[in-house]
């Protein structure tokens, strides 16, 4: 139904009954104009008369062109062409859509996720076996991976060929199985770094972490920022190991503080000990501590914060972003003991008491936070332990920052990166 502009219902014109509306100029109903006869056709100003219509049986009216030749095409053959070309975009609609649905499932060649990757050489075999190799001098700072090698699938590529891999880590020393996924940057496949081991850092997200850590996509940059930024010279060239914090969604309420909570899955050790494990096995690290570091928001942050203060023999540095400072988790009820044990403020003191080793801890918070205790919480911390005796402190304050990955990651290039960069090695021969 049609309307008029104001909204109201159009109104055709008014006709007397039984009159056909007024047909357009040059119609072919046979209208007759004054002055012609019944049957004479219509001719318009100009124009060349209209074929009366033949009677039943007589053969049609074939169209002539000038003098009586032929017509120089013929109607069938344009709609001929016409069906190709409608067919045509027929198939590579079709084309796109088989792409796009091999694409979205992996399957090759419309996609190399998926695929096998391998990064850099190995000195060890698939079964963790030494291959001939040069043997590596004694005082040297690197590692070479030592096996067993994991078997690492594409997850993304990125614009400057380096890869995001995954695999599935069966944790000997916690128990635990989950999914690790790794970047390494362009540089560790330069034959001018062939020799050289790299520096790791473990990236945590926030909230339940699982069954996926955020860090491994690509649309918050992390992987190209570290990449811009080592080429500034305000970073390592970092390889990042973000392996999945909980061992369940966080759909209860429930969540696991990155640690090993009495009758739960052991995810502090997980942390510590087999991701770490699964990083040697498969690339050129850094020997020493001064090669090992954590990065994590939220939950993550406070991982990473009480993994490097309750490991400072393993780990020299921390990001920690939007952190809680103490664990609150519903799982510590009944577990006194083991809760203060990971409790970031007592292995502090306890750190300080004992002179060391000294650890570097870059906090970062936005003053838009939506739990208004954060900046205070990190500030008081910071009071009381930063910068006394081996615990190094430093914090950035993001004006206008909110609790979300979006405002951490642009702003780790213009303090914490470089603040723990200073401090650490790599790459190392």
């Amino acid at each position: 139904m049609s309307y008029a502009p104001d909204g109201q219902q159009y109104q055709p014109p008014y006709r007397p009954e039984g009159q056909n509306p007024q047909q357009p100029y040059g119609d072919q109903y046979g209208r007759r104009q004054y002055g012609q006869q019944p049957h004479e056709p219509y001719e318009p100003h100009g124009g060349q008369p209209q074929h009366p219509q033949q009677p039943y049986g007589q053969e049609p009216y074939e169209p002539q062109g000038p003098y009586g030749q032929e017509p120089p095409y013929e109607p069938r053959r344009k709609s001929r062409g016409r069906r190709w070309v409608i067919a045509g975009v027929c198939v590579l609609a079709l084309a796109g859509i088989a792409a796009g649905v091999m694409y979205h499932f992996e399957i090759p060649p419309f996609t190399d996720k998926g695929a096998a990757v391998s990064f850099g050489q190995s000195a060890a075999g698939d079964d963790g076996k030494k291959k001939d190799a040069a043997p590596q001098p004694v005082n040297s700072k690197m590692l070479m991976p030592t096996g067993p090698k994991a078997e690492f699938k594409n997850s993304m590529t990125l614009p400057d060929g380096t890869h995001v891999a995954v695999t599935t880590l069966d944790g000997k020393k916690s128990g635990f199985k989950g999914k690790v996924w790794v970047w390494a940057p362009k540089e560790y496949n330069d034959p001018k770094f062939a020799k050289s081991g790299f520096p790791v850092m473990i990236a945590l997200p926030g909230g339940a972490g699982y069954p996926s850590n955020y860090w491994m996509g690509t649309d918050l940059g992390l992987q190209t920022s570290i990449a811009k930024w080592y080429t500034e010279g305000k970073s390592k060239p970092f390889i990042l190991a973000m392996p999945v914090l909980n061992p369940a969604p966080d759909d209860k309420g429930i969540y696991w503080d990155g640690s090993d909570i009495p009758e739960q899955p052991k995810m502090g050790t997980w942390l510590t000990e087999d991701v770490p494990d699964l990083m040697k096995a498969n690339f050129r690290t850094v020997k020493s501590r001064d090669g090992w570091a954590f990065m994590g928001s939220s939950t993550g942050g406070f991982a990473g914060l009480k993994a490097v203060l309750k490991h400072p023999d393993k780990f020299k540095a921390v990001i920690a972003s939007g952190p809680d400072i103490v664990p609150d988790s519903s799982l510590w009820k009944g577990h006194d003991k083991e809760k203060a044990e990971n409790n970031p403020e007592i292995l502090a003191k306890q750190l300080i008491d004992r002179k060391g080793p000294d650890v570097y801890l870059a906090f970062q918070v936005g003053d838009s936070e939506n739990n208004k205790k954060t900046l205070p919480d990190v500030q008081k911390f910071i009071a009381t332990f930063g910068n006394k005796g081996p615990v190094h402190t430093e914090l950035r304050i993001i004006k206008g920052g909110q609790h979300n990955a979006k405002t951490y990651v642009p702003n780790m290039g213009e303090g914490p990166i470089q603040f723990i960069s200073k401090v650490m090695e790599g790459p190392v021969e």
